[in-house]
């Protein structure tokens, strides 16, 4: 069994470090340069590594990703402190506070019979301490609102689908899906050719989330969908790298698009 004491003694030389980085006097100029709002692309990306290093199983690999996760923690809790914003203890102490006031049934004396009793505690006592009546917190809009604000682009779609397909918002067929994704690929066309950055923008999100429809009504993942094909891609790529003496730079596009068939059949035959 661990000892607690020795991690508390390392989690205070993660605090110390992390401060001697940020010092004016000594510090690193990177992590000087840093801000809470310069850090979110790392703080996403540290969450997505430990993700794929617990799905991988291993142990030392999970431990490491949860560190650099642990790093942006602390560091957004020191630049926040800089300016007096809150600090560490205020995380530490708000989220154990959080976790004995939603757990009544464990720290006080509610008893509860099953998991979804716990889940319509939590979400009544999570409304509560927001203000809000549980009623409105429970509303389709709200919890479609929170999936936009906290979960992955893609991730949220489907959700945000799913939900509003539940409660009727649905078409009859999968040949509607289908009309829909042709109008939003027309209209896509149709900005391009014609509109400005900000609608073609739009346009695209539309068209994105008519595909996620189909995904949808398909039962395909498709943050899975994109993530194999991100793989394949560059599996693809390291086979086309392996078999050239060239930057690829120097090959023309028929070529490139020769060794990319070969390395697309050779890692079939690998499968």
């Amino acid at each position: 069994m661990e000892n607690q004491d020795e991690s508390l003694v390392a989690l205070q030389e993660l605090i110390e470090v992390v401060a001697k980085l940020r010092s004016p006097d000594g510090g690193c100029p990177w992590d000087l340069a840093q801000t809470a709002q310069t850090l979110i692309p790392y703080v996403i990306e540290e969450a997505y590594e430990v993700v794929d290093a617990i799905k991988g199983g291993d142990c030392a690999a999970i431990a490491e990703e949860l560190g650099d996760l642990l790093l942006q923690v602390v560091l957004q809790a020191q630049i926040a402190s800089e300016s007096g914003e809150f600090s560490l203890k205020e995380i530490t102490q708000g989220i154990s506070q959080k976790l004995i006031r939603r757990h009544p049934h464990v720290f006080g004396d509610v008893s509860v019979a099953s998991v979804d009793e716990v889940r319509q505690n939590w979400e009544q006592i999570k409304a509560a301490e927001k203000g809000e009546a549980f009623a409105d917190s429970q509303k389709l809009s709200a919890k479609l609102a929170r999936y936009g604000r906290t979960l992955p682009p893609l991730t949220a779609a489907m959700k945000i689908s799913q939900k509003a397909a539940a409660m009727g918002f649905e078409w009859e067929n999968i040949q509607g899906v289908w009309d829909k994704f042709d109008e939003e690929l027309g209209e896509f066309q149709q900005a391009l050719a014609e509109e400005t950055p900000e609608r073609q923008q739009a346009e695209l999100g539309d068209l994105l989330f008519a595909v996620i429809q189909l995904a949808r009504w398909h039962n395909l993942d498709p943050s899975a969908a994109l993530q194999g094909t991100n793989q394949r891609f560059v599996q693809r790529l390291e086979k086309m790298e392996a078999a050239v003496d060239r930057p690829f730079s120097d090959y023309s596009l028929d070529e490139l698009e020769t060794l990319w068939q070969q390395a697309k059949a050779q890692l079939a035959k690998e499968q």
